[in-house]
């Protein structure tokens, strides 16, 4: 049997701490969401400020990224390139940039979902939070 990390409410803290800062750093008002490697939520929290639509939109990212392994915008570049029949895969709505994997190990253990700012700009945050766990 294998063992592999997982996400402790430690680490979801400091992940979402870190995700804030870059946030309010470039005055970013935006929804962030963590999940486990199930896409299943473990924060959420929304930035005052952010529209109310991010609140769902931040942990479907997040969602995609862990079940899919990758980040979301893969799925928004497979999309866009004309692969239109991919909307119909079950269990993924946020196909949008800003949905990013955390891989510890070569596992991926969760993702962090980031949505109110450029897509780009959502990844930006998102990658900040994961970059807290060292």
């Amino acid at each position: 049997m294998q063992s592999k990390p997982y996400l402790s409410l430690a680490d979801v803290k400091k992940i979402a701490a870190a995700a804030e800062a870059e946030a309010l750093a470039n005055n970013w008002a935006v929804s962030i969401a963590i999940v486990d490697d199930g896409g299943h939520l473990l924060w959420q929290q929304r930035l005052d400020g952010a529209a109310p639509l991010t609140s769902y939109i931040a942990p479907a990212k997040a969602k995609t990224s862990a079940l899919g392994r990758r980040e979301s915008r893969v799925y928004e570049e497979i999309i866009n390139n004309g692969r239109v029949a991919f909307l119909s895969a079950p269990e993924v709505e946020g196909l949008l940039e800003g949905g990013v994997n955390i891989v510890v190990d070569g596992h991926t253990i969760g993702a962090v979902g980031v949505s109110g700012v450029k897509s780009i700009e959502d990844a930006q945050i998102a990658k900040a939070g994961i970059a807290a766990l060292g």
